[in-house]
């Protein structure tokens, strides 16, 4: 019992030293990720030495194309750009050059505070399995720490003093087209432009119900309002973006007319109770476990595709009535 003991303190305090290990390096967000959008949040967990980073710099590798920085308040972005080593399709067109480095500087990040930077483009050309490192560099008053440490064959990257930062190719879990290029996972957002679109699903529906709802939330990370002009989707006969608005002390639900605008730098929610998707002429009724497929389009961003996954989970929405 004792040496059990021991062995499971063992394993608990190498299990937090790892965790902690992983923390103090800098490391993306999402290490694992399919083809296609993906959105590389480099978290930077300290400074240099206790002083604090004025300067990170991102290294693109190989792979990930079309990249778009995030601007950070208080700080100035440079971008370097260049030939890539093979070209690669972005959204139907093939490229063969762009951005290979960021740079955020001016900014001031104290040791004892963590930040993230954010780019954003598409992983192409890209194998499961595949690992993509993002060379990175710290530069503070009087050091610097790089990032930028490779492993061997087998190697641990927490076994070197400053790995970089990557992400593993993992296998898609649905396929799609158009700019965004599907959802990889249902909790994943996808990225179309400067739109992110995130939370989506179809609620389950009663057997002979002519009509369902669908959810989702999009983001517009964007310096300009986007619009999302029309729904399609094989499993009805039509799609509309719908709201529920009170008229004379009633409850009522209407099409909104021309098109569902995104602000600038703000997002929209679909949900239940609220602005929402009204699948109808649907000929089969959603199941809980299914998946409904729909077209987005939008006006700046493009067409968009992507799979709603149908749950019974939350929504007063009932849509027999209509």
């Amino acid at each position: 019992m004792r040496r059990h003991l021991l062995e499971l303190a063992a394993a608990s305090a190498l299990t937090a030293f790892s965790i902690a290990t992983a923390f103090a390096h800098a490391s993306l967000e999402t290490p694992t990720a399919p083809a296609g959008s993906y959105k590389a949040v480099m978290r930077i967990p300290h400074g240099c030495d206790g002083q604090a980073t004025h300067t990170v710099r991102i290294d693109i590798p190989e792979g990930f194309v079309g990249v778009k920085p995030m601007p950070k308040s208080g700080w100035t972005i440079d971008i370097e750009k260049g030939d890539y080593a093979r070209s690669y399709d972005l959204h139907g067109e093939r490229v063969s050059s762009g951005v290979k480095a960021v740079i955020w500087s001016g900014g001031a990040l104290p040791d004892q505070h963590y930040d993230e930077f954010v780019v954003r483009g598409t992983l192409a050309g890209v194998e499961k399995g595949q690992k993509l490192y993002f060379d990175t560099l710290q530069r503070c008053a009087g050091a610097e720490v790089a990032w930028t440490g490779h492993p061997a064959d087998g190697q641990d990257p927490h076994s070197l003093d400053h790995p970089a930062p990557m992400v593993t190719i993992a296998e898609r879990t649905a396929d799609g087209h158009g700019h965004a290029h599907g959802a990889a996972a249902d909790d994943m957002p996808v990225v179309a432009g400067d739109l992110e679109i995130s939370a989506a699903w179809a609620k389950a529906m009663l057997p002979g119900q002519p009509a369902g709802g669908g959810y989702l939330t999009i983001t517009n990370t964007g310096d300009e309002p986007d619009r999302l002009t029309a729904v399609t989707s094989p499993a009805a006969g039509a799609v509309e973006v719908h709201k529920m608005e009170v008229v004379d002390d009633v409850m009522t639900m209407r099409p909104v007319d021309g098109g569902l605008e995104i602000p600038a730098g703000g997002t929209v929610e679909l949900k239940p109770g609220g602005m929402h998707l009204m699948f109808m002429q649907v000929a089969e009724p959603f199941r809980d476990g299914g998946r409904v497929p729909v077209t987005l389009d939008f006006e700046k961003a493009g067409k968009v595709e992507l799979t709603l996954p149908v749950t019974r989970a939350g929504g007063a929405m009932d849509h027999s009535s209509h």
